[in-house]
Order: structure tokens, then sequence, then C-alpha cells
């Protein structure tokens, strides 16, 4: 029988005077595919097979693949998200009728095989003929060819139409979406092929705000991530709110061979100039390969400078398009994982003898965040304590979203029921799912069971 108290009593710095234990857990240097971190699948799921070469889809409905059954995929690590970009044309067929079914399965099957789905909606591509926007919208405005719209604008973004209909999807979206936990993450897109914000900065202020605006009101409850589009635009939704960033062309390397790039002229002076810089400690950064990773291999870039400067900007996720990684640069990848996003690791416990019913259960630990941000979905850290019969999971206060990297030190009580029957009792520590109350992160260390729990040593419950 397992029993889950949600009781917490005051943070304790000081163990009471009686026999303490002093657990110091063995790290391990495995790759943990934890909630919210990691690489990511692009319109395709974990199982399914990867892109060929160095080409890939998106933008279009995801194609359903037989799933065979195995979650792992050769040439890809296991991943804990799915990317999911499609343009409005497939979601909105006609004004306001949603194509709620093709997004509920991107969520259904995310779940199924072990992510959750990360979602941008783009208003166009690049392709005239495949990916304008929605027919219904165009035969609205009517053809627009003869605007001068800046470069990769498909649509009038000033026409209150565009303002309109595109406020009414998003809100659409997050009157069904917003909260679920089963959504990682939603890209704000306004203007731009792909949804990647190309010239946002020429918008007038009152259309940029109500644009902004409607991601920040349909979603109060799931992550936003943005372009880094210009300082008027990131500063104004960062003053609303936390909201992260994404960047869809890490590891362009063409500077090498005397041509622009995005690597040395646009990320580094952009995410200065723009005061996204901090946004890290608040919100997910989740960043996309400017091309695929083969294709850096190929062109003979120095991935050792790409993965130092996307943990320089504090890295959650990456996107490589669900296409293959170099087999010579596996090695690489797996020390980048160690260090995407967050990886805690529980240096020392230390915790009573002994513990009476009714009575606290104080502990003293220190943990080190080893990666280079920190989880931005609150995973409750609890305690548990079996023998066999009985099993008791005392929830504690910790809020796992305020350990940035580096040391955390972490002293609390929690109350032992007060039916717990004397005897000797396994104390495990365990990040719990908050829906389903079961382990949900993995941690850096030896002595996980089969449950996800972790066992630091026994505790007895004394009458």
């Amino acid at each position: 029988m397992t029993h889950i108290s949600l009781l917490v009593l005051a943070a304790a710095s000081v163990l009471p005077a009686q026999t303490t234990k002093i657990v110091r857990p063995k790290e391990i240097d495995a790759v943990l595919a934890n909630p919210g971190i990691g690489f990511t699948t692009l319109n395709r799921f974990n199982g399914d097979p990867l892109n060929q070469g160095t080409k890939w889809t998106e933008g279009h409905p995801f194609e359903v693949f037989p799933f065979q059954g195995k979650l792992e995929v050769a040439g890809q690590p296991l991943t804990s998200i799915a990317y999911f970009r499609v343009y409005w044309k497939y979601v909105e067929p006609e004004p306001g009728q949603y194509n709620w079914t093709m997004l509920d399965a991107a969520l259904r099957i995310a779940h199924e095989r072990g992510q959750t789905l990360m979602l941008r909606v783009a208003p166009y591509g690049p392709q005239a003929l495949t990916e304008d926007v929605p027919a219904w919208y165009r035969k609205m405005v009517g053809n627009e060819s003869g605007k001068a719209f800046p470069d990769k604008w498909r649509t009038d973004p000033e026409d209150p139409r565009y303002v309109k209909s595109w406020t009414n999807l998003v809100r659409a979206l997050g009157a069904r979406y917003d909260g679920d936990p089963r959504l990682e993450a939603v890209d704000v897109s306004i203007v731009g092929y792909w949804g990647e914000g190309e010239h946002t900065d020429q918008l007038s202020e009152p259309t940029m705000r109500v644009l902004v605006d409607s991601y920040l009101e349909a979603f109060p409850k799931t992550p936003l991530l943005m372009q880094p589009t210009d300082r008027r635009t990131n500063a104004y939704a960062l003053s609303k709110r936390n909201v992260g960033w994404r960047a869809d062309c890490l590891g362009d390397m063409r500077c090498v061979d005397g041509h622009w790039c995005h690597m040395f002229d646009a990320y580094p002076e952009d995410i200065v100039n723009f005061g996204i810089q901090d946004a890290w400690r608040g919100g997910p950064v989740s960043l996309e390969a400017c091309w695929v990773m083969r294709e850096w291999k190929n062109r003979g870039w120095d991935v050792d400078y790409i993965i130092e400067q996307s943990l320089k900007w504090h890295i959650s996720s990456f996107n490589n398009k669900s296409s293959a990684v170099p087999e010579e640069w596996a090695p690489k990848v797996q020390r980048w994982l160690n260090r995407m996003g967050y990886r805690f690791v529980l240096r020392r416990f230390a915790y009573p003898e002994s513990v009476a019913p009714q009575g606290k259960l104080s502990f003293a630990s220190w943990w080190e965040n080893k990666g280079v941000a920190p989880c931005y979905r609150r995973f409750p850290l609890a305690l548990r304590l079996s023998d066999g019969k009985r099993t008791e999971v005392l929830v504690t206060g910790a809020d796992v979203r305020n350990w940035l990297p580096g040391d955390v030190v972490y002293d609390d009580a929690v109350m032992v029921p007060a039916g717990m029957p004397a005897g000797a009792y396994d104390l495990q520590v365990g990040l719990l799912d908050p829906v389903t109350r079961q382990p949900k992160v993995k941690l850096a260390i030896e002595g996980i069971d089969g449950e996800g729990w972790y066992t630091l040593g026994k505790i007895t419950v004394q009458r």
C-alpha cells in the first residue's frame, strides 16, 4: 500500500541531536533523457525512421509511420521532446474551423512515445503555391504581390484582417491546449517564412503588441519561446512575463568561407543587443540546426565551437531535424547532452538514523546542477519509506525550478504519518511527475530501482 503525504514542515538547517547518517551517492556519466531537455525530433516521434542524408520535412502534417515497438533509433539520441512545426493552412483550413484532429494526434502520439510536444504554427513558408496562407484567407485579401513587402513576408501583417484572423487562431489554440501537461512549449510566431520573425522590427507598435499579446494571454501556463527578432519586441514580451527563446540556425559557420553567418554575425550580437542574454533564467532556450549536423560535417565546420557557444547561451534542447548524428561525433554529442539543460547530482544527504510516527524526518542535502540551465517545470522532490509491505511518499517543499547551475543546498523536514508501523525502512528519494506522482526525472547518481526511486539507506521508525 502506498500513501502520499503533502505535509511539509519548516526547513531545518540543523538536524536533531541524534545519530545522523550521511550518504554521498556516486555520480554517473550516462546520458539522461529527462523531460524538457536534449535532442528533439521534428515532425516525427521517437521510434520513427530518420530523414536520410541532409534533407528534412517541416511545415506540413506529420507522416504516420508504423511503430515497431522500439523508441530508440540508431543515429539519434533518445529524445523527450517532439517538435511539430506546421503551416497555418493545415491548422485552419476554413475560417474558424480548426484541425484539432491533427494536433490532438500529435499530442497523443508524442505522449505514447515518451515525449512532450513543442509546437509552432507558422503563418506561411517560402513556396508560393504550397506554403501560402490558407486559401480562404488569400481569397479574402486577394493577390498581394504588388505590395512592397520586406523579404520573407507573404502577406500584410498590418492588415486588420490578418491581425484578427491570426490572434483568433492563437486564442483558440490556447483555449484548447494551454496547461496541457503533454505540451512542452509554444513558439511565438507572427510573421516571416516558417514563422521565424524576419523584420518584426518593421511592424507598427500597436500591431506588434496585439500579435505578441495574443500568445501571452492565450498561454499563461505553457512556456513560450520567441525568436531573437529585435530589441523592442523581445523586451516587450519579457516585460510581461518570463519567455524563453529559440533560434533556427545554430551551427551556421559560413563565415569561415568569407560569407555572413549566424554564428559570428547574428546570434552573439543579437542575444546581447536584444536583451535576452538572461532570459534563460526564466524560460528555456531551444536551438535548431542550420541545415543538419551532417551538413556541418560535410562543410568542415568546427562542432566543438558550435557546442560550446550553445552551452554559453544556456541551451536546453536541440533540434537536429530527425537526422542522424555523424558517427564520428557521437562522443562529442554525449558530452554535449550531459551539459544541455539541467543535470542533478545529489552530492550529500544527511538524515536521522531513526524517527517516530508523527515525528519530523529532518534532512540536509547538497545538490549540484551540472547543466547550464534550470528545470522549467516543477517536479516535486519526495522521500519514500518502504519495507515491502507499506510505502509512504513524503513530498517536500522544494521547487527545482530555482535550482540554477551550480551548487544547491536544500534542507527540510517532513512529517512521518501517525499510523506508520515500527520497523526498518528503505529511505529513497525521487523527483516526481506532478500528475502521476511517480518518479519522472532521473538523477545522475547510482542507486535507481525499477520504479525510478534512488535508495539512500535504511531508517528506523520507532514507537
